[in-house]
């Protein structure tokens, strides 16, 4: 395969990589030494047409297209590519002779996985934009990857009749798992997509089991959203200057009435914990999303602009999304972390007329998730016929196309 770019750009290309390997080891893990080879042999630039080489090597999503103020599609940022590739191949027990599918395309996660699968390997790469395809097509033979197989077609049908593949990865965030992903895959054939299950969104690995799938790990994700057939809106509700409530499987709620509840006073819980700093606490937001709740009760993400937290709107331990519900006259939502020297306990804020009993629930169901063992969610996807007898145990979540069903194995604490 060609080796193009100038000794700027291989320079840029392994300060990228270092970078990446440096936050894993913070992080406690390292990448597998083959998708760190590939990130360190395809050339990024040749895919990012028109951008500066400095700019092509930063850890962002590039190239952008945009319609209106939403990105439809990018080249997706290069830690995202890693973490899902580490988990296609851990999933598999590596990548190499396997026959891939990649959904979501643009060439440079398409060059990586050429690299990963070897000669014996095969990569088909597809998008429902002509225009990606194309430049995905002119990036490809520019960088002498010649024989990815470019389709462009809506990937919510079957892409290549009566074909299977070892592997499917998904390049764009999705809302539902079609029946035409499950039937190409091989007989323990693995599933990577970013799925996103009350209004959050998760890189899933799926294996394969006769005509349902399971999950062997799960990362933190965030990609433009699926369009087409499989599309579903994301639905944005401002609720004050700069902060939104994130609307997901077919929600709705009164922006003015949750509007006057944040005019009323706080109310601070805190769970009386203390925990590490690697704590995986986006593993504890899907535990409060799936905790039995009444009726009256709704799951909802909260999100807030930076100007809204430093002025003390709302203090929600991540802004970008917290996990928050709506009951009887209440917003209730995770807080700012409280660290006593290198461990930190976690907190609940409540506004409204049953603040702090609502608070308190939810600290609660942080208290059970630590005394748990903080244990992470394992995803069952099934057929939609399947009967609520034959499902797991677990929090149930129909989609259009599958049944969801996020499930919590509690252990021990230090086990693993």
């Amino acid at each position: 395969m060609t080796s193009v770019g100038t000794m700027g750009s291989e320079s840029l290309r392994n300060a990228m990589v270092d970078r990446f390997v440096a936050d894993q080891a913070a992080e406690g893990s390292s990448p597998r030494p083959e998708v760190e080879r590939a990130l360190r042999t395809v050339p990024r630039e040749l895919f990012t047409p028109g951008l500066p080489l400095e700019q092509a090597y930063e850890n962002e999503a590039v190239l952008k297209k945009m319609r209106g103020d939403e990105a439809i599609s990018s080249v997706s940022a290069p830690f995202l590519i890693a973490r899902m590739l580490g988990q296609a191949a851990d999933a598999l027990n590596g990548l190499d002779g396997r026959h891939v599918l990649e959904i979501g395309s643009g060439g440079y996660n398409a060059s990586l996985l050429r690299e990963l699968v070897g000669a014996s390997g095969s990569v088909t790469t597809v998008d429902i934009d002509r225009e990606v395809t194309d430049r995905a097509v002119s990036c490809l033979a520019a960088a002498g990857y010649d024989d990815v197989t470019v389709v462009c077609a809506d990937a919510e049908h079957p892409i290549v009749p009566a074909r299977t593949f070892d592997l499917i990865i998904v390049t764009v965030g999705s809302w539902d798992i079609p029946p035409a992903w499950i039937d190409q895959l091989t007989d323990d054939g693995v599933l990577v997509l970013p799925l996103r299950t009350f209004g959050m969104s998760r890189s899933w690995a799926l294996r394969r089991r006769e005509d349902r799938l399971v999950s062997v790990s799960q990362r933190l994700c965030g990609f433009v959203s699926m369009q087409g057939a499989g599309a579903r809106e994301v639905r944005y509700v401002d609720i004050a200057d700069g902060v939104h409530l994130r609307l997901d499987e077919g929600q709705h709620v009164d922006p003015a009435a949750v509007a006057d509840l944040l005019t009323t006073p706080r109310e601070q819980v805190w769970a009386g914990v203390s925990l590490p700093p690697r704590t995986d606490l986006s593993d504890l937001d899907l535990w409060l999303a799936t905790r039995p709740r009444r009726d009256a009760e709704q799951f909802v993400v909260l999100s807030a602009q930076e100007d809204a937290v430093e002025a003390g709107i709302v203090t929600p331990s991540w802004r970008f999304a917290v996990p928050a519900t709506l009951e009887a006259g209440t917003l209730t939502y995770r807080s700012a972390l409280r660290w006593t020297d290198r461990h930190f306990d976690l907190g609940a804020c409540a506004h409204g007329i049953v603040a702090a009993a609502a608070a308190g629930r939810m600290v609660e169901h942080m208290r059970a998730w630590v005394e748990a063992g903080s244990p992470p969610p394992v995803l069952h996807v099934l057929p939609t016929r399947t009967p609520d007898g034959d499902l797991p145990d677990g929090a149930v979540l129909d989609k259009r196309h599958c049944r969801l069903v996020l499930a919590f194995t509690p252990h021990e604490k230090g086990t693993p």
